[in-house]
């Protein structure tokens, strides 16, 4: 089955070029296209896509806005947020609305395709940058932050791959570090998804910083 995509962008030609690299693979389709966020929630809702390359910046309602009124009314959609500076303060809060990615608008057209797969099936985009993004901006921003009395409905264990997940380790590396099985690490990061009700690994990566349960790094000198 195709994965189903969804683009919004105020640019014609970008939303053209999108759809052209999109469409060219056999197993993901264009169903929809919006050119602002208030037809971009009216375009998902219609057409229940199961990623939405949502442009950062455009007019009516941002794709931030877009991105929030999606998630609050429990669309599944997952979003992947387009930008052009990769370490921007607007994509800290669009992960924060409840984005799943985001990409550079200049990625080339093999890995966007890539990522749309990788999106699609619930798994973490480029955790590292992700990370270096979060070190640089969770501190900064207001926002509705989670509060640490969630943390109670984890056990210790899960409150450990938690912390590890945030710091970008990937299910392999948790597992090797806490003596357990790839499977069981799995299977601690669904139950915490589960119970904290997060949408993805992403998200849960977004509530450790919130929660301080792991704090930003200061950049390298």
């Amino acid at each position: 089955m195709s994965v189903r995509v969804v683009i919004a962008d105020d640019q014609d030609l970008i939303r053209a070029g999108l759809t052209m690299i999109i469409d060219a693979r056999p197993d993901l389709t264009v169903v929809g296209e919006a050119a602002d966020g208030v037809e971009a929630v009216a375009v998902v809702n219609r057409t229940r896509p199961d990623v939405v390359l949502m442009d950062v910046r455009m007019p009516r309602q941002d794709g931030i806005a877009a991105t929030r009124e999606l998630v609050a009314a429990g669309n599944p959609a997952r979003v992947v947020m387009l930008t052009t500076f990769d370490l921007d303060e607007h994509v800290y809060a669009a992960l924060r609305a409840g984005a799943s990615a985001f990409l550079l608008k200049d990625t080339r057209p093999a890995d966007l395709a890539e990522a749309v797969r990788v999106v699609a099936h619930g798994e973490a985009l480029a955790p590292t940058v992700t990370r270096r993004l979060l070190d640089r901006f969770a501190d900064r921003l207001p926002g509705p932050a989670a509060t640490p009395a969630r943390l109670a409905a984890l056990t210790a264990r899960e409150v450990e791959v938690l912390t590890l997940t945030a710091r970008a380790l990937s299910n392999a590396e948790i597992a090797e570090r806490l003596f357990l099985s790839t499977a069981t690490v799995k299977t601690h990061v669904s139950a915490i998804l589960t119970k904290l009700g997060l949408r993805d690994r992403i998200q849960a990566v977004v509530f450790a910083y919130d929660v301080g349960l792991v704090r930003p790094e200061p950049p390298a000198r």
